[in-house]
């Protein structure tokens, strides 16, 4: 007999467990044959024909030990399933038959009807026919229900009526126990009206319940049947109004019908053809789209705006936004037909090239001509054309000359002769790159003197160490004199200061006559500074022209001359009436001194006995540049 996959994972483990003990250790494939052969229903001997391979000697008893756990789990599994079942039936004799509960709970969970616990006799409730629903209560079943009620609550009244009601005693403030209800036989009129109201309230509530949940189910008639509709007549024989629920149209699908030959046809018999969709990329669907919403904008009537007063036609109005941009596909076969273009390209020029060598070989050389495409020459060889191709563009068509000798036009002053200027060499070689000067700031200033000085010591410690140089003496001042000297500062102190103060004037005096040394004379330091303005026009010759008004004034004259010289400017000086030119070139240092001279220095402005003003500025115009 074949197990169940639920019995085979339960047996799984075991297995495991067997194949090691048997074989030593955990094998898979051993442990899937021995599943497949009780999950087949195989008996011992085929059992151990299909795992003799895998065990060899341990076949037999690995079988004999799987077949004994398959019984003995069987037999567990039918004692407990034994047991379960005498207990449901113990319980179903103690509680009854659950199975209606089971029912009402798996649909609407219904409200439970509270039982008196004070009467001592409980009416008994006559079920409803079987062909009812056992979850809803029938017409029968609620009439019942409520005259079962009113029956138990006379019944009371008339055990009321015999009994006496107790006396009240007063209450005692010591008293700690809570008051008791009545028990037994001793309830109050008042509360048994109560009971009464909330048992008819409870049937009233659980009758609305249920006829709200049967209108729901009335949208799905084929769910449950027509039995639902038992408890809507309920209400209305209980006088309450079922909620009104409102019923949608269903829309049901158009059938299909056939006729005999197969084709689809309408209820009145004529043939229609059905629209079959075909499946398509998202491209092509919004493709078709955009299309379709280009032509209605396209048949949207615009508005005439040409016809308002305040239209005008100069101003563009840009779109509310940027014009989306879009895909744009190649047609099928764009590059197959560029690629055929290219491989005929290719084999013409092979050809062409087979042509020519094959003509070389031979010895005619006219005949590569043949393979080019080329018009044909009109012309002979050694003839001249009237018009020459690179004029044919500037002619005018239909142009034809007709004179035979035009008439010759002489210019005069023109010769056949060429002038070659004389070549001079520039001023300045601008060959040369031009090259800024390194500005550093006070602290780089600072570190790259530490670290010359620091470089300067390095060497002479290197001389002192090979003797090249005699060590230096230390240097002794008034503040480390007592750190210095030591135990010879303290012997003769007066000796010791006169001869640190020695050693203090030898410095200064040495310091002094270096500097004296550096120091350049009078006659070198002009020369320096020619040297400077001279050197000036090295990265450059700049020249500045001043646009004078009037320069009749000798001293002003002496003063623009004077300033040059000095300045080593080359230059020259036109004057004319109303309009005197001031030319100068040279470095930008001499530029800028002769500048401040002309715009700041020389007042222009003032009248001397010989020259009248003329109303108007003589400050000087500047141009520069450099060449």
């Amino acid at each position: 007999m074949a197990l169940s996959k639920r019995e085979l994972d339960e047996l799984k483990p075991w297995i495991e467990k067997t194949v090691k003990r048997v074989l030593g250790f955990s094998e898979p494939t051993v442990v899937t044959a021995a599943l497949n052969c009780v999950g087949k229903g195989m008996d011992k001997k085929k059992a151990a024909d299909h795992l003799k391979p895998f065990l060899d000697d341990s076949t037999l008893r690995f079988v004999d030990k799987l077949f004994e756990a398959v019984e003995e789990g069987r037999s567990s599994r039918h004692s407990k399933s034994s047991s379960d079942r005498s207990r449901k039936r113990e319980l179903k004799e103690v509680f009854g038959d659950d199975s209606e509960i089971s029912k009402e709970s798996s649909g609407v969970k219904k409200r439970r009807i509270p039982r008196f616990e004070e009467v001592e006799e409980e009416p008994e409730v006559i079920p409803g026919p079987p062909s009812e629903s056992p979850g809803m209560l029938t017409k029968l079943q609620i009439k019942q229900m409520m005259e079962a009620a009113t029956r138990q609550i006379e019944e009371r009244k008339k055990q009321l009526s015999f009994i006496s009601p107790p006396t009240p005693q007063p209450k005692t403030p010591s008293s700690s126990q809570p008051e008791r209800l009545p028990i037994g036989n001793t309830i109050q009129p008042s509360q048994a009206a109560t009971f009464m109201n909330d048992a008819i309230e409870k049937a009233r509530k659980a009758a609305e319940l249920q006829a709200r949940i049967q209108a729901q189910l009335a949208l799905k008639p084929g769910l449950i049947g027509n039995a639902n509709m038992v408890g809507l007549a309920n209400l209305h024989a209980m006088g309450i109004a079922p909620p009104k629920v409102e019923l949608k149209d269903q829309t049901k699908p158009t059938p299909l019908i056939l006729d005999e030959q197969g084709r689809t046809v309408d209820a009145t018999g004529k043939e229609i053809e059905l629209t079959h969709r075909m499946p398509t990329l998202k491209a092509n669907i919004r493709a078709v789209k955009r299309e379709q919403f280009k032509q209605q904008l396209k048949e949207k009537p615009s508005e005439d705006m040409e016809s308002n007063t305040f239209f005008d036609p100069r101003v563009s109005i840009a779109p509310s936004q940027r014009q989306r941009r879009t895909f744009k596909f190649h047609d099928k076969g764009k590059f197959e037909k560029i690629a055929q273009r290219l491989r005929t390209k290719a084999q013409l020029e092979k050809l062409q090239a087979e042509i020519s060598q094959a003509a070389r070989k031979t010895g005619i050389h006219t005949s590569t001509r043949l393979a080019l495409i080329a018009p044909k020459k009109e012309l002979k060889e050694g003839d001249i054309p009237e018009i020459e191709w690179w004029d044919s563009y500037i002619i005018p068509n239909g142009f034809d000359l007709t004179e035979e000798n035009p008439k010759r036009e002489d210019y005069f002053g023109i010769t056949n002769l060429v002038e070659h200027p004389a070549q001079l060499n520039p001023p300045v070689d601008n060959d040369t790159p031009v090259t800024l000067g390194v500005y550093l700031t006070k602290k780089e200033q600072k570190k790259l003197r530490r670290q010359t000085r620091r470089e300067a010591q390095k060497e002479l410690q290197e001389k002192v160490r090979l003797g090249l140089m005699p060590p230096p003496e230390p240097k002794v001042r008034i503040s480390n004199l007592m750190r210095v000297l030591g135990t010879e500062a303290v012997q003769d102190p007066t000796k010791v200061e006169a001869h640190v103060r020695a050693q203090m004037a030898k410095r200064q005096k040495a310091h002094e006559e270096a500097n004296a040394a550096r120091k350049l004379t009078a006659e070198q330091r002009k020369v320096k500074k020619i040297k400077k303005l001279k050197e000036d026009i090295s990265q450059g010759v700049h020249i500045s022209v001043y646009r004078v008004r009037n320069l009749s004034n000798p001293a002003k004259k002496f003063k623009i001359e004077a300033n040059a010289g000095q300045l080593y400017l080359t230059g020259v000086v036109v004057l004319h009436k109303d309009v005197n030119v001031v030319v100068v070139e040279g470095g930008p240092k001499a530029q800028k001194k002769f500048k401040r001279l002309m715009l700041h220095r020389i007042k222009w402005d003032e009248q001397t006995s010989n020259t009248k003003g003329d109303g108007y500025s003589q400050r000087p115009e500047l141009w520069r540049d450099e060449v």
